[in-house]
């Protein structure tokens, strides 16, 4: 499955953000996709996870109760609405594609298909 993250700018702290991921390929909807996030200097993290049909979703603590995981199937999108923005969530945002349906795999070895990344700036 191919992807491509769009979305990302710059906002003011406490501010919102709804970044999108649109998907090509017939196994999109059997996949569990994700959001992960690179700061400068970082290793890159998992942001959230949501299972192949939507009924299941993570989050990392760090967004827990700000951020917002969802897909359309139909539409093969994926999104990710981040309210309460913060200068700390400042990162480029990748979605992702797992090798598995199910489950709570937060590894960045699970997932074999990437978005390209789209940058995401909190100012203070």
């Amino acid at each position: 499955v191919q992807l491509q993250a769009f979305g990302g700018g710059l906002v003011q702290a406490g501010g919102s953000l709804r970044l999108s991921c649109a998907a090509s390929g017939r196994s999109f909807s059997t996949r569990t996709m994700a959001w992960f996030r690179q700061a400068p200097g970082k290793e890159r993290e998992y942001v959230a996870i949501v299972s192949w049909n939507g009924g299941r979703t993570y989050y990392a603590d760090s967004v827990k109760g700000r951020f917002a995981i969802s897909r359309d199937n139909a539409e093969n999108t994926v999104h990710l609405q981040m309210n309460s923005l913060k200068p700390e969530d400042t990162a480029v945002y990748y979605c992702a594609a797992s090798r598995y349906s199910d489950g709570y795999h937060y590894r960045t070895t699970e997932f074999d298909s990437w978005g390209q990344g789209t940058q995401v700036t909190v100012s203070s």
